[in-house]
């Protein structure tokens, strides 16, 4: 049997190095790429072909492409990582930097399934795991920039199934809950750089001092666990279109499900 190539996106930590770990662990010839290759070493020496990718940068996708095409001359596995979380009120957040949120969370992915959808159609045969949230399903306060561009990518990813199914290509959403990653660092040092003055300024505070003890909870489900639903979903004949995974993930959904707009919005307000 051919031995299949995987690409991970935002693999230099989280849940990308884990999901990049076990693909090698499963006999994967993979590639993990980041901006910070710097912090790849480990990965490096346990045989994890490591990249440079800029998701912005239209050449270094390209030249990311080029490369492994040039070295296994096909990609089966596509896993959409890459991202992060733009928090701020939305009167507060510049458009540059919504523009900017949308370029690595959306656009940027959007592009590099691009460029690999040709020679995956030409194998007929394709996964393509995109790493939504629950927050593609759900809201919370300050998010709503970072949670556009998930609730954009789960449509964007329901269009594409359809579109490549005819050529052997799956397209699957994983929906992780709370997961223990520098994400929440991240999320929370932009609410507080960008609202914690001015008329959001209290309710920025207590949403950030919140958002900092849900993720400083031991409950938080380790990263792996995204990985082994990822390499689930990639093993399996017939994939799910989407799968969830993680701390409060079925929950968070479940109640999304079964209460109104108003009352999910008294829910997440609730501690503001």
């Amino acid at each position: 049997m051919i031995q299949k190539t995987a690409l991970v996106t935002g693999g230099s930590s989280g849940i990308g190095a884990a999901t990049a770990r076990q693909l090698k662990a499963q006999g994967f010839i993979v590639y993990a790429v980041a901006r910070h290759v710097e912090q790849m070493a480990s990965m490096e020496a346990a045989g994890i072909h490591i990249l440079p990718l800029d998701i912005t940068d239209e050449l270094s996708l390209q030249s990311c492409v080029e490369t492994i095409l040039a070295q296994q001359g096909r990609i089966d596995i596509l896993v959409n990582n890459a991202g992060y979380g733009s928090y701020g009120a939305v009167e507060d957040v510049s458009i540059e930097e919504a523009r900017r949120q949308f370029e690595v969370n959306l656009f940027g992915l959007a592009r590099l399934t691009q460029l690999i959808l040709p020679k995956m159609r030409e194998s007929r045969f394709g996964r393509i795991v995109n790493v939504s949230s629950i927050g593609g399903k759900i809201y919370t306060p300050f998010g709503a920039w970072y949670h556009a561009t998930k609730h954009a990518l789960e449509g964007w990813s329901d269009c594409l199934r359809i579109e490549t199914k005819p050529f052997g290509i799956d397209v699957i959403v994983v929906e992780p809950g709370g997961i223990r990653t520098s994400w929440s660092r991240i999320a929370v040092d932009h609410l507080r750089k960008t609202s914690a003055t001015g008329p959001y300024a209290a309710a920025v505070t207590r949403a950030a001092d919140g958002m900092t003890r849900v993720y400083a909870s031991r409950q938080l489900s380790d990263p792996s666990v995204v990985a082994t639903t990822i390499l689930k979903a990639i093993g399996a004949t017939k994939p799910k279109t989407r799968y969830h995974v993680g701390y409060m993930a079925r929950t968070a959904l479940t109640m999304r499900w079964l209460l109104s707009d108003r009352m999910f919005d008294r829910l997440i307000t609730s501690r503001l």
